[in-house]
């Protein structure tokens, strides 16, 4: 627009160069634009592609089915790789996405890469919080020391 603003006021290509220190490949295109259309022609406009293949709904739908976590979804464990996520855009929406489209797309919904705190399959939780209760308060006061 600073462009725009020294074409209207007659500056020369040249100037445009000097004074914004840009190519001047740059400024003759966005010259020839201004001859065209005028400032709107230099405005910016949203880059141009492919459209989604899941719309919002779509993918708000998606997140709350991932929310509901992995076994809700038939798998034996609480961990969603970029392959399950996948196969459940595919189940959902018949639409096939490559995995590391499926990370894009996580990313773009907020989520990040969490990898599960390791715990053994035979954790019995209520012997820890039984130690943690009554044997931990024992060991950080220290050994028992002896009377003189």
């Amino acid at each position: 627009m600073r462009a725009a603003g020294m074409f209207e006021q007659g500056a020369r290509q040249a100037d445009v160069v000097k004074a914004l220190g840009v190519s001047r490949s740059a400024v003759s295109k966005w010259y020839a634009a201004w001859q065209r259309g005028g400032r709107e022609a230099l405005a910016a406009r949203r880059a141009s592609g492919r459209p989604s293949k899941l719309t919002v709904e779509k993918r708000q739908i998606l997140e709350q089915e991932l929310l509901r976590g992995p076994k809700a979804h038939g798998y034996a464990t609480e961990l969603w790789t970029l392959s399950r996520i996948r196969q459940l855009i595919h189940k959902l929406f018949g639409v096939r996405y490559h995995e590391a489209h499926v990370w894009w797309l996580l990313r773009r919904l907020g989520w990040s890469c969490q990898k599960p705190a390791r715990q053994a399959k035979q954790r019995d939780e209520e012997a820890i919080q039984r130690w943690r209760k009554e044997r931990w308060p024992a060991l950080k006061r220290g050994p028992c020391r002896a009377e003189p």
